[in-house]
């Protein structure tokens, strides 16, 4: 019997084809190529500009410096992430804040955000959300605290391509948001990443610095110093035929994740959470489990991938060991949650075995 992967990258569409168009063209860095996909992926998510970048980590760092966020500021996250949310806070020279997260949504909790800004006398100066495992955050009540305290909203939508908030797909809800390409995300580039904002500034801002601070293409007049944080002509033909099937795998994640849910409904373990005027499209199926070592055991030896995200709490990483926080949700859901396979790759036979094996484990 097969193992049933936690990840399975589809590149089913003229990938190849678009990739050798490039390679025929001879223009393999930063052209038009990289222009069209930017366009393509803004007009998805509704957003006025698009910014492509080398990957999600460099896209985080630059919008976060565009935004005008810099040494000595102050920006609320969560610590339930991928490390790579703060490295960029601290990239930019600033202080990361985090506060706990939401138990059913596992996003960061507006409340707490706007508790510790209280605390502070609100001498915070952004808060950066985090679409967990594709579900996009508390906008909404994010927004609100960040108006009431005059911080900067940004948002991590690394895991989020064609998730929806309020009826719109994430990208535009923040001041500027971003997104990761690599291959286990909903769409990918290989590697890659994009700043969506509408925001003229954030964008040109965000240009300027991915390409050595340039003042505009093809000069050699740098006004800041910035990185080379640019995608590939190759990259992002790639990223214009996966965008092309987004919707595609989107439906088919939200389909394999709601037939889990309804298999999975009687069994030990806790589903997946989608609040009403949430889309989620679930990079990850993320469940809880009390005995999280025990069910993975039982899945491997039933041929069925897992993976958890994140074991250990951004605060209790050893880079980060002299930052204090008050998170006991997020300890405890990074004791607790195991990720399932929900691929687009998946077949009905192989989503039966997958809620079969959680629930023969949970009947023992």
């Amino acid at each position: 019997m097969s193992t049933i992967p936690i990840a399975d990258p589809r590149l089913d569409g003229d990938e190849r084809e678009r990739v050798i168009d490039v390679l025929d063209g001879g223009q393999l860095a930063d052209g038009p190529e990289v222009r069209a996909f930017e366009d393509e992926f803004a007009d998805y998510c509704d957003a006025d500009h698009g910014v492509a970048t080398s990957n999600g980590t460099t896209a985080l760092h630059a919008m976060l410096r565009a935004a005008g966020v810099g040494p000595g500021d102050r920006v609320v996250t969560t610590p339930f992430t991928f490390v790579a949310t703060a490295n960029a806070v601290r990239h930019v020279g600033a202080e990361p804040l985090f506060v706990d997260v939401d138990p059913e949504t596992y996003n960061i909790d507006p409340y707490a955000t706007e508790d510790l800004i209280r605390r502070l006398d609100g001498s915070v100066d952004a808060i950066l959300a985090v679409h967990l495992f594709g579900l996009p955050a508390n906008m909404g009540a994010l927004r609100e605290v960040a108006d009431t305290y005059d911080c900067t909203l940004l948002a991590d939508a690394c895991q989020a391509h064609g998730a929806e908030y309020d009826g719109r797909r994430v990208g535009t809800h923040a001041d500027a948001a971003c997104f990761s390409f690599y291959p286990t995300k909903n769409m990918t580039t290989g590697e890659g990443g994009m700043v969506t904002t509408d925001d003229e500034g954030i964008a040109a801002r965000t240009r300027s610095f991915i390409d050595h601070g340039r003042t505009g293409s093809g000069t050699y007049d740098h006004a800041d110093v910035g990185h080379n944080f640019r995608m590939t002509s190759v990259a992002a033909a790639i990223g214009r035929a996966q965008l092309e099937q987004l919707p595609g795998f989107v439906e088919d994640r939200r389909a394999n994740a709601a037939f889990l849910t309804d298999l999975l409904r009687e069994s030990a373990v806790t589903t997946p959470h989608e609040p009403r005027g949430s889309s989620h499209v679930y990079n990850q199926y993320t469940v809880r489990s009390d005995d999280r070592d025990g069910l993975r055991e039982h899945l491997e030896e039933a041929d069925v991938d897992t993976a958890v995200y994140y074991p250990t709490p951004v605060h209790q990483q050893p880079a980060y060991s002299e930052v204090a926080a008050d998170v006991p949700v997020a300890e405890r859901l990074a004791d607790e949650v195991v990720s399932l396979p929900v691929h687009p790759g998946l077949s009905g036979d192989d989503l039966e075995r997958v809620a079969n094996a959680v629930t023969e484990y949970g009947e023992r």
